[in-house]
This record gives C-alpha cells, structure tokens and sequence, in this order.
C-alpha cells in the first residue's frame, strides 16, 4: 500500500498535466495483459493522490454487478466474494449514474459500504469505453476530508484515459479465451471422431466440456423418432453417473430444445414452468440440440447450481462443438449398431457351420470296391460346396460332388436345399443323368434370384467297377492309371438355370489302382501373392508322382502344396477334394 502523504500532486503548469497524462498513456499501452496493466493503472494513481485502499472494480453482465479485479489494503475475502450491484453502495451508484462521487466523511454517508472501519474519505469515478461501462476505479482515505474537487477531477481524467486500455485488454483476453476454446474445440472434434464406442465416447465429451464450461449436471439425450421421447444415454450428477427418467418430446426444456432444434437457455429453473426438476439444488440450465444433417437426433444438457449461470459465450461455444458431438455419437451408434450386427451374425454363422457339419459327411463312407479320402475347408464360417453319398440299388453307390454359385449364408442355405432334394430324389433309383434331369426340374420350382449350383454325380458299381458320370457345370474328374492321366469328357448346363435340359451320362470302367479326384473350382483357382493361379497342372504333375499312395496321403500332399503356393494369403474359395481308389 502506498504511504500516506498529506496532499496530492499538484500540477503548476498546463505542461506538466500533459507530461504526466503521456506516461498514463504509455503506461496503459504498453501491455494487453490485465493484470499487469490494472497493476499498472494503482501506480500512476498512486503517483499523484495518497490513499490507503485501492481498487479497480470492473463490471461483469453476467453478474449483473461490480467484482474488484485489483486491490490494495482491502482483505482477501472481500476482493474475492464482493460482488455489487448497480446502484448499491457509493460504487454501485458512480456505475449507475456513470458520474464521480466523493465523500468526505462516510459516516454521513448511509450508502457506504463497510469494509474497513478506519475509512472516513471515498473517492470513486466511472470509466466508460465506446459508450459501455468498463467499471469503477475507488480510492479511500483514513482521514476526513482526504480528497477535493482536484482529485476527483484529476481521477477522472485517469479513468478516461484507462478506461479504454482496461476495455481492449478484456477483450483480448476473451478472444484469446475463444481461440484457446476455438483450438480446444478443433482437437476435441478430432478427437471424438476417432472414438467409436458409445459409452467411452459421451464420457470423454462430459469431461472436455467440463474443461471448458463448468457444471454440475450434464447429460446427453438421443431422440426416439418411433417413440417420441428423448432416451437418456448418458448423466452425470455432480461427477456420479445417474439413470434419469425417458422424457416425452417437446416435453422440458431439452424437450423444448429438441422439438425447436434451437438451444435453450434458462436463468432460473424455479422461475420456467418447462424445467423437469431432477435435483433441488439445480437453479440454471442449458440445452443444446445435436443435428445430423438437418434432422435432431438428440440433445446435450448441461445445469448448475447457480442461477444465471451459464451465458451467451457458453452458448455459442456448445453450439459450435453440438455439430461435431452429434456426428460423433451417431457414428458411434451407428458402428454399436453394426457391431451388434455382426455378433449376431457370428452367432448365427456358428450355428450354421455346426449344422453344416452334420449335413456333410465328416468321414468317408464304406464303399465296396473304393478306399475314400475327403478334404474340406470352407473360405468363411460356412461353405458352399456340397458333397454326399447314397446307397443305390444292386449294390451301388452315388457320389455327389458340387458348389453352389456365390459365397457364404447364401451359398451354404442353397446347398442345403440341394442336399435335401438329392437324399428325396436318390432313393428313387435313377441314373446320374435322370436324377440332374429331376433335380433340374425340382430347383426351378423353387427358383432363387441369381442362384444355381454345379453337380458332378459318379454311380459307382462294385461288381462291375464301373463308374456312370452325368456333370452339370462342375469340374470335371481327374483319374490316374499307371502315372498317366484319364480326362473323361463330361459337360452340362449348372441345375437350376433352364428349363427341360438334358443330361449325358458317361461310362468309365475303372481298373484296379486308378485314382480318382473330384475337386472343387476353389483348389485350382487359389491365388498367390503374385496373382497367379494354382491351376491344374501342378495338380496332374503332383498327382503322377504320388499316385500309389493311400488317398488319405495324397489329401494331405496335395493340401501342403496347395498351402505352400498360396503363402499367407487366405483361402480364395471353399475348397473341397474327395480321393477315391479303386481296389
């Protein structure tokens, strides 16, 4: 505090006042920071009038009042928590009347404000910028009489010549506060989009708002367009996660600022007949609706126990991260929703490949006259290749060996429904090229958008080791005799794609020894790293060599090398290979 003198600079000459009021300048111009300059501003006054309390009061629109910014002698408690109304005090009435007072003796005066009793003498006047009141500057002495019509005229020069370097400097600072908000709200943006999981992400949006905003409730509401009602999803009470009730649209105040897709700002809670009380300590609230292109998918809301609380600036800064928040949130939804899906249809897969298992042969058969190896890895959960066996009259045997056109549910669905027909349609006794001929019919009744399927049916009879072949689009089986390759020329149109076809049916007399392998379209078109396929030759080169093993063996080599072409890369198709021997 500065020390006491008996009277006040007295300036004798024009040219000294204009001296002294070129340093005032200097002084309040050479820094932005309010601090410093407010430091800056009881220096020069202290310069030229003793005092013993000081202060700078500057007046705030969202208190409605004067709050000292800078004191000297005045105690702690009162630069924190005074705050005074327009026309309260001999402070509230310079701000008011925006014109200077002094007292003399503020014990005659009954609208001073006791906050030292050894005060006797207040000096305040008004500093006013662009026509808007910036605040008080107010001194005050122990002695009666301290001040006359010099200071008071020579303060409010001062306060004239502050008045407007206080004004920029608070100005700066609220635009440095809303560009460090601006930049929070970029990286929050930023941020938020990166989370994908619904509860981590209204979590993380609470408690960057709180960074930003204070509050003592906040929570986020996503509108039910079916229902009509904003679904609580996530609440915060004073830092504790609450359930709050469902509330009707248009119904409240995040109610109201769903149904007007506007925000909605309230003073005082107690005072607006829309507030849902949800906690009787809440006095203010806001609420921000959250748009996805034009249309309100939910509301954020934020309360405070204090009433006025939340302001303008809080509104346009919520109202600048909402877009962002809702984006966000409904992608979030949008991936839970998907997610669910996706487990849903994992389940369903699992419960599929499970039944496709006991609908296709896990083991080879007996069948007189063959040894049999099968081979089988679908490219997904399920696969669309089919194989089966029947018993056939006079000791027969029917092999059927194909795939269903496309990949996965619906691929293995319409196998499915082809295994069915084949088990009714092969208990009749038809030849392989009567049964394509029935099956043909029986798909076409039963017709699938874009479905068919590729057949190759082998009768099998032991006593005569002959083989009756009927093919519907399926590749065609490679046989072995004596390291030589047998190709048997068998063709025609997949099932279920025309009416009243025909099918050939050949006749191949096996020998003892031969080797014959179905194998699915998969095995030769798998691709490498190089885009190039397995193809049949490495098949027939492999097969020469290993043909008088057991077919189990040659599975399992032709599966190795089959792996070892491809790499890493995954299984381009469902493959599938049945190796059969004639004994």
């Amino acid at each position: 505090m500065p020390g006491h003198r008996k009277s006040s600079v007295r300036f004798r000459e024009r040219a000294e006042l204009l001296d002294f009021l070129l340093e005032v300048a200097a002084a309040t111009s050479e820094t932005l920071e309010l601090d410093r300059l407010l430091a800056n501003v009881a220096n020069i006054v202290a310069q030229v009038i003793p005092y013993e309390l000081f202060a700078i009061l500057l007046y705030s629109e969202k208190r409605g009042g004067l709050r000292i910014r800078h004191a000297i002698g005045h105690r702690e408690e009162v630069v924190r928590n005074l705050v005074i109304p327009l026309g309260e005090g001999i402070t509230g009435a310079v701000a008011r009347e925006r014109k200077p007072i002094l007292v003399p003796d503020v014990r005659t005066d009954s609208r001073y404000l006791n906050t030292v009793d050894a005060v006797r003498t207040e000096l305040a006047v008004p500093m006013e910028a662009r026509g808007r009141l910036v605040g008080v500057i107010d001194i005050q002495s122990t002695r009666v009489n301290a001040y006359d019509e010099y200071e008071r005229s020579l303060l409010r020069l001062i306060a004239s010549r502050v008045a407007v370097a206080i004004d920029n400097a608070r100005l700066y600072r609220r635009v440095e506060r809303q560009n460090r908000t601006l930049r929070a709200l970029a990286h929050l943006s930023q941020e938020f989009a990166s989370i994908l999981d619904v509860d981590v992400l209204l979590k993380r949006i609470a408690e960057s708002v709180r960074q930003i905003i204070d509050y003592h409730g906040f929570s986020i509401l996503l509108l039910d367009e079916e229902r009509k009602f904003l679904h609580n999803r996530f609440s915060l009470r004073y830092d504790k996660r609450v359930d709050l009730d469902n509330i009707p649209f248009g119904k409240g105040i995040t109610g109201a600022a769903a149904e007007s897709g506007e925000a909605v700002r309230v003073d005082n809670t107690l005072a607006d007949p829309r507030y849902i009380p949800s906690h009787p300590d809440i006095r203010s609230e806001v609420a921000i609706p959250l748009v996805v292109k034009d249309r309100v998918v939910g509301v954020m809301d934020l309360e405070s126990e204090r009433l006025g609380h939340f302001i303008e600036d809080h509104v346009r800064t919520l109202s600048l991260l909402a877009p962002q928040i809702a984006s966000s949130v409904e992608n979030a939804r949008l991936y839970e929703e998907v997610a669910q899906r996706e487990r849903r249809l994992d389940k369903d897969l699992e419960a599929a490949r499970e039944l496709q298992e006991v609908l296709l042969p896990q083991q080879p058969p007996d069948i007189a006259g063959l040894e049999i190896a099968i081979g089988f890895r679908p490219s997904g959960e399920i696969s669309g290749d089919l194989f089966d066996f029947f018993d056939s009259p006079n000791n027969q045997a029917l092999v059927a060996f194909g795939d269903s056109s496309g990949h996965g549910a619906a691929a293995a669905l319409f196998g499915a429904m082809v295994g069915g027909l084949l088990r009714s349609l092969g208990r009749r006794g038809r030849s392989p090229a009567q049964l394509m001929r029935a099956l043909n019919a029986a798909l076409l009744e039963r017709r699938v958008d874009a479905q068919y399927v590729s057949l190759l049916m082998l009768d099998w009879n032991a006593q005569s080791r002959t083989l009756n072949m009927a093919n519907a689009g399926a590749v065609p089986p490679l046989i072995v005799r004596g390291g030589k390759i047998i190709r048997p020329r068998v063709e025609g149109v997949p099932l279920g794609l025309l009416d009243d076809r025909e099918y050939e049916e050949v006749r191949f007399q096996a020998e003892p020894g031969d080797l014959v392998l179905l194998y699915s379209d998969g095995v030769q078109d798998q691709q490498n790293a190089g885009k190039e396929e397995y193809g049949r030759g490495p098949l027939i080169r492999l097969l020469t060599g290993i043909h008088t093993q057991a077919p189990a063996g040659i599975l399992d080599a032709i599966w190795k090398d089959l792996d070892a072409f491809r790499g890493e890369l995954p299984l381009g198709d469902d493959q599938t290979m049945i190796v059969m021997k004639v004994l």
